[in-house]
């Protein structure tokens, strides 16, 4: 007898049981729903923001590429150019003066040299300033996310402190 009243619900308690169930599915929809779609909804919205960025920083390194080979071709074609006049030059130069020749091709060479090894450190340095402006902006803001709310910021310098005891020690 008790395990068949416990197998057969009672009106009575599938009316309360559908009450319970209508009001807290009246309280979800009422208050729960909207703040948990609207949350969802900026949560797409900033996933797309950060893919966008990311997409964006991606072409940049990309033209950064682009324009460093470029400058690496100008180079070695000023530098064969170079090259060719100090070859004629000292060609010139032997015809007439053997010794007088040779000591002005060393220069030539030598400056072409120079001015190629000068404009290689430009590039190079100029390659360095961009990388670091380009991830000093993407650090920013990914730090500026990231450390959006008090709980983060405090977990970041807790952790920073935990790994530089560690390091001191």
């Amino acid at each position: 007898m008790l395990l068949a009243s416990l197998v057969e619900p009672a009106f009575g308690l599938i009316f309360w049981m559908t009450l319970s169930f209508g009001i807290v599915f009246f309280l979800l929809a009422k208050f729960a729903w909207k703040p948990i779609l609207s949350a969802l909804h900026e949560r797409e919205r900033s996933i797309e923001d950060a893919i966008g960025e990311a997409r964006k920083a991606r072409d940049e390194v990309a033209e950064m590429k682009a324009d460093n080979e470029e400058l690496l071709q100008k180079a070695r074609a000023e530098r064969e150019h170079m090259l060719k006049e100090a070859r004629d030059i000292r060609d010139k130069e032997v015809a007439e003066a053997k010794e007088r020749a040779k000591a002005e091709a060393d220069a030539l060479l030598a400056r072409a040299r120079e001015d190629i090894r000068n404009e290689k450190n430009a590039a190079i340095v100029e390659m360095k300033n961009k990388v670091g402006e380009l991830s000093i902006l993407v650090a920013e803001r990914i730090l500026r996310q990231k450390l959006e709310d008090r709980t983060a910021q405090q977990s970041l310098v807790d952790q920073v402190l935990k790994e530089s005891g560690k390091t001191l020690s």
